[in-house]
C-alpha cells in the first residue's frame, strides 16, 4: 500500500531534483505512530538526498530543505507539507488512504514498496540448525533453527527462491572419541534388538554417558586419545565396521531430529553433513598443494597462509599433524558443493557469535582460491540464551523446553476464564508455546545474549508471543461472528477516527519493514512491528464496536479488521509462528 504514496511523493521528487523515481522511493519512510500526538504519514530525510547524489554536499542542509519543500505541492494525494529540522514531512490524504486500503489485498503488502526489493528472482543457499548426531537436541541449537527459518521464510515472501540446508555435525575427531567409548563400554546387542524408538533412547542415553566418561578418562589416560584418534582416521578411510556404527547413530538420531523441527514447524530441502564432503576435501587439499596455497609447519599442520604479508602471521588450519581433516576443510569442500549444486546467488549461514572467526577464515579461503562469490557468502551470528531451563533441572534438552512451555500454556489457559472450547487444546498450547519461545528470542539483536525468564514469556499481557496469538484468536472470533469483512465496498468515511487512522499509518511501514529485515537479516524489526499493530488493534477492538454499529459502519470496521488480523498473521508465519483461531 505504502508503495502508491511513496511513488507518487517521489514523482514530485523527480520533477523538481531530477533524480529516477526508483532512486527516491526507498528515501521516504513511513513515520512510527505516536500515542501522544497526531504524525505525519511520510518522511524524508534531505541528507539522504546528498548521500545518493541528488542534492550538492556543499550547500547549508537546512536551505536545502526549506528550499526543497517549498517546491512541494499539495495534491490529490498530498494534503500538507511540513518542513523540519533536515527532513521533509508529508501528511496523505486521509480519505485516499482508506479507498487505496480497501482496493489493497493484505497479501500484496509483502512484494509492494521498494522496486529492488523483489525486482527479480534470487537463489539463496541457508545453512542453519546443524545439529550434532548421536546426541540429544540441545536448546542452543533452537536459536540456529528458528533464526534460520524465518530468515528462510522472509526471502520467500519476497520472492526469492531459497533452498533450505540442514548441514549436520556428523563427522569429526569428537565421533573417534565417541566410537573408541561406545566400543570400550557400549553394546552393539542392544542396538541391534530393540525398536527404532527405544534404540534411540537406549544408543543416545549410553552414548552420553560413554561420552563424558570417555572425555573423563582421556584426561588421566593418554591412551583414550590415541584410541579416539585411531578410531576416527578408520572412519576417514572407510573402514567396514567403523562406518557401520557410525551410521547406526546418523540414521537413529535424524529421524529423532525430524519430529522436533515438526513441532517447530520448521521443514528443511536438503539435509546433509560433513560426511557428505570427505571426498571433496580431499579434492580441496590436493587443490592447495598443486597450487602451492596449503604450507606445512614445523608440527607438521597444513596451513593456508591468509596474512596480507605472506608472513602467517594470520592462517588456517585444514590438516592435522596425522593427516586428518578438520571442521574448516570440510566447510570449504560443502561450501563449493553447494554452490556447483545449487548455484546460489548468496549463501547465508547461522550459528553462534563464537564461529565468528571460523567464518571470517573460511570465506578468505575461499577468495584465495579464486572463487569470487564468496563476497556473496554471509554469517549471521547470534548470542546466547541465559538460563534457560526445565521442571526437569538444568540440562536444558530441545523437547524438554518444547513440552515445558505448552505444559505451562496449557495451565495457563485451563485458568483463564476467558479460554474457549478447543478441538485439540494440547496442540494449540504447544503452538503458542513456541510462539511466546520466537518472539522472546526475536525482540533484541540476535547477536546479543539475553536472560530467559519463564514468567515474562508466557505472559497473555505486555510484548510476548502469547499477546499476538491472543490479539490474532480475537480477531478471528470477531470475523466469525460477524462475517469476513472481505466485501469491498463500504464508505471510508466511516473509517476517518483516529483509531483506525492510526491503523492504518502503521500498516503503511509494512513493506518498508520487510526491506529493513531483509537488508540486515533481523526479525526485531517484523517483531515491534507485530507487537504495535496488536496494541492498536486491541485498542481499535475496544473502541470501535461492530455489534450494536449501523450496518454501514459495522462493514467498514470489520474491513478494518479483517486487514488487520490478515497483516498480523502473515507477519506471523514469515517469523516461522503458527496463527491460532481460538485460544
Amino acid at each position: 500500500m505504502a508503495c502508491f504514496f511513496r511513488r507518487s511523493v517521489a514523482a514530485q521528487l523527480s520533477r523538481i531534483c531530477g533524480a529516477p523515481e526508483d532512486v527516491l522511493v526507498p528515501l521516504l519512510s513511513a513515520v512510527p505512530v505516536s500515542k501522544k500526538q497526531s504524525t505525519p504519514d511520510l518522511r524524508l530525510a534531505v541528507n539522504s538526498l546528498v548521500k545518493n547524489g541528488v542534492l550538492s554536499p556543499d550547500a547549508d542542509l537546512q536551505t536545502q530543505t526549506e528550499r526543497l519543500t517549498k517546491q512541494l505541492r499539495v495534491d490529490a494525494v498530498v494534503e500538507e507539507v511540513i518542513s523540519g529540522r533536515g527532513v521533509i514531512n508529508f501528511r496523505i490524504n486521509k480519505r485516499l488512504l482508506v479507498e487505496v486500503r480497501r482496493t489493497s489485498c493484505a497479501l500484496r503488502f509483502t512484494r509492494s514498496g521498494f522496486s529492488n526489493l523483489s525486482a527479480h528472482c534470487l537463489k539463496r543457499s541457508l545453512a542453519h540448525s546443524s545439529p550434532n548426531i548421536a546426541k540429544k537436541f540441545h536448546a542452543g541449537h533452537l536459536r540456529s533453527t528458528i533464526i534460520g527459518n524465518f530468515i528462510a521464510n522472509l526471502k520467500e515472501v519476497l520472492g526469492n527462491e531459497v533452498i533450505r540446508v540442514n548441514y549436520l555435525g556428523d563427522w569429526g575427531m569428537q565421533f573417534g572419541l565417541l566410537g573408541a567409548g561406545f566400543q570400550r563400554l557400549g553394546s552393539q546387542e542392544k542396538l541391534r534388538e530393540n525398536a527404532l524408538q527405544h534404540l534411540f533412547e537406549v544408543m543416545l542415553t549410553c552414548a552420553l554417558q560413554v561420552y563424558v566418561q570417555v572425555n573423563r578418562e582421556a584426561e588421566h589416560d593418554e591412551s583414550v586419545r590415541l584410541a579416539a584418534a585411531e578410531f576416527f582416521r578408520r572412519l576417514e578411510q572407510h573402514d567396514e565396521q567403523t562406518l557401520s556404527l557410525w551410521k547406526q547413530f546418523r540414521d537413529i538420531t535424524v529421524e529423532e531430529y525430524k519430529k522436533i523441527y515438526e513441532r517447530l514447524g520448521v521443514r528443511f530441502d536438503h539435509y546433509s553433513g560433513e560426511s557428505f564432503h570427505q571426498s571433496r576435501a580431499q579434492e580441496v587439499l590436493k587443490e592447495l598443494r598443486t597450487r602451492r596455497l596449503l604450507k606445512t609447519t614445523e608440527k607438521g599442520k597444513g596451513v593456508v597462509d591468509l596474512s596480507a604479508a605472506s608472513d602467517l602471521s594470520s592462517y588456517a588450519t585444514l590438516v592435522r599433524s596425522d593427516g586428518t581433516s578438520l571442521y574448516i576443510t570440510r566447510d570449504v569442500a560443502a561450501a563449493l558443493d553447494r554452490k556447483e549444486r545449487f548455484h546460489f546467488d548468496e549463501m547465508i549461514y547461522v550459528t553462534d557469535k563464537s564461529q565468528s572467526v571460523h567464518f571470517q577464515q573460511l570465506f578468505q579461503i575461499l577468495r584465495v582460491m579464486g572463487h569470487h562469490w564468496a563476497e556473496r557468502c554471509v554469517h549471521v551470528p547470534f548470542g546466547l540464551v541465559l538460563g534457560m531451563s526445565s521442571r526437569l533441572g538444568e540440562v536444558v534438552l530441545l523437547e524438554d523446553v518444547l513440552n515445558e512451555a505448552r505444559y505451562r500454556m496449557q495451565h495457563n489457559m485451563q485458568e483463564a476464564k476467558t479460554s474457549k472450547e478447543l478441538t485439540d487444546p494440547e496442540l494449540t498450547a504447544e503452538q503458542i508455546g513456541v510462539s511466546a519461545l520466537i518472539i522472546q528470542d526475536f525482540k533484541g539483536k540476535l547477536i546479543s545474549d539475553y536472560k530467559f525468564d519463564w514468567q515474562k514469556v508466557l505472559q497473555a499481557q505486555g510484548d510476548t508471543g502469547v499477546f499476538l496469538q491472543y490479539t490474532h484468536a480475537r480477531l478471528r472470533s470477531l470475523l466469525r461472528m460477524h462475517g469476513s469483512g472481505n466485501h469491498t465496498h463500504f464508505n471510508p468515511s466511516h473509517l476517518q477516527d483516529s483509531r483506525s487512522i492510526s491503523i492504518l499509518q502503521h500498516l503503511l511501514r509494512y513493506d518498508e519493514v520487510l526491506l529493513q529485515s531483509a537488508l540486515d537479516l533481523q526479525p526485531r524489526h517484523l517483531v515491534n512491528f507485530l507487537i504495535t499493530l496488536s496494541h492498536l488493534a486491541a485498542s481499535a477492538h475496544r473502541e470501535l464496536p461492530v455489534k450494536g454499529s449501523p450496518a454501514e459502519l459495522a462493514q467498514a470496521r470489520l474491513r478494518l479488521f479483517s486487514a488487520t488480523c490478515s497483516v498480523l498473521a502473515n507477519g506471523m508465519k514469515i517469523l516461522g509462528i503458527t496463527p491460532v483461531d481460538k485460544m
